[in-house]
Formats: structure tokens, sequence, C-alpha cells
């Protein structure tokens, strides 16, 4: 597994976007006066909480599938894989704005394709939102020979999804690999003999929280 992110309070991708909003607070302050400067702060802290990279521990545990992200569980269920082709267990995590949406493996296991999709830009909590918004999917294939296919899904507001791995990487159970900027949804397709451990509705922490646990090998 490769070393920790570097930078567990905030998300590299939200530097430029804190120092923007800090240094038009503080242009706010010097310009306005301090008290109508005050809807600048709330929005650099906006900026803040959003942009968050909280640190994670993995559960030790080589069959736990892990949710990729912050957010509440939409949808577990029988799916068609669009990606493999075959017929899957379905779990998906909606992502609104107050959550930290750094986007992290749920297995541990190699990178053997990956696809990127333009599309719309549906509410993120919609089911159709998988199969029309824009969207980036890995498929993984973990030691056992086990196929997990996870899926970072645009959303309604959403304009730009980030993946920083490509075939042939390695990655490990809650290892980060990307991020989608305000407000998305990721979809997790497994093998139909794995068990969900999460319920729709549920609230769950990327890289932490366990959804699904894989047969044995």
């Amino acid at each position: 597994m490769r070393p920790a992110y570097p930078h567990p309070i905030v998300a590299r991708e939200g530097w430029p976007y804190l120092g923007i909003s800090v240094a038009a607070s503080a242009a706010a302050g010097l310009l306005l006066g301090w008290w109508w400067s005050a809807p600048f702060w709330l929005a650099a802290l906006f900026v803040l909480q959003f942009f968050r990279d909280p640190r994670r521990e993995a559960p030790d545990d080589p069959r736990a599938v892990l949710a990729p992200a912050d957010g509440r569980v939409v949808e577990v269920g029988r799916a068609r894989d669009p990606y493999l082709e075959r017929e899957a267990l379905k779990l998906s995590v909606f992502m609104n704005v107050f959550n930290a949406h750094s986007n992290r493996s749920p297995v541990d296991g190699t990178v053997e394709r990956r696809w990127y999709h333009a599309g719309s830009f549906l509410n993120a909590s919609l089911d159709k939102a998988s199969l029309e918004n824009e969207r980036n999917a890995l498929w993984l294939r973990t030691r056992d020979g086990q196929d997990v296919t996870c899926v970072q899904v645009a959303g309604l507001i959403a304009r730009r999804i980030l993946c920083y791995v490509e075939a042939g990487a390695g990655l490990g159970r809650g290892e980060r690999f990307g991020f989608i900027r305000f407000g998305s949804r990721l979809d997790v397709y497994l093998p139909l003999d794995a068990e969900a451990t999460a319920a729709i509705g549920e609230k769950v922490y990327g890289g932490e929280t366990v959804i699904a646990r894989l047969a044995d090998g």
C-alpha cells in the first residue's frame, strides 16, 4: 500500500479555492469593514468544510468492502454492471455538499481498466444518474480474483471528476484515488455472492464504514 495522503485536514484540490476565499474575505474586511465581510468569511468556512479530508482507518478485514465516500446509502440490490456486463450486487452512496468528497478504494486490488463517459448532470440521488451522468469507472481485481467496479458519478452541481489512477495501479482498501467537486455519487458493483451490510438511508464514511463483505475466494 502506498503512503497515506499527506494532507489529512484539507484536500489538495481545495487549497486554491480556500486561498481565494480567504483572500477575498480579508480584502472585503479591509475595504468594507469586518461586519460587512461576514458573508465572505462564511463562504470561506463552507469551502473549508467542503474540502476537508479527514484521516480514516480501514478495518483489518480482507473481505470487507468499504464505503468509497462519505454520504448516505441510496441503493442496495441486484443490478446490471454495465462495465463488466454481468449481474451484480450494487451499492450506491450519495454525497451532498456538506460531505467530505475524497473518493477511496472499496477493496484491496489492482486497476484492470478505467472508463470515462461524458454525460449530463442529473441529481445524483436518482438511479438513472448512474447511466446518464458524467462518470468515471474503475475495474478493480482483488488478490483472490474477485472483480469490483467502482464508479464516480457527477451530480447536479458537480462539474469535475478527478481520478488519479490508471490501469495497472494497485490500491489498498481506503486508499484515496480521486475527488468529485460539489455533490455527487459513487456506485460499487460486487459479485452476486457478496453480502451487503449497509442499508438504504444509512450514513457511511469513506474508507472506514463496511458496506459489504466479499465471499471467500
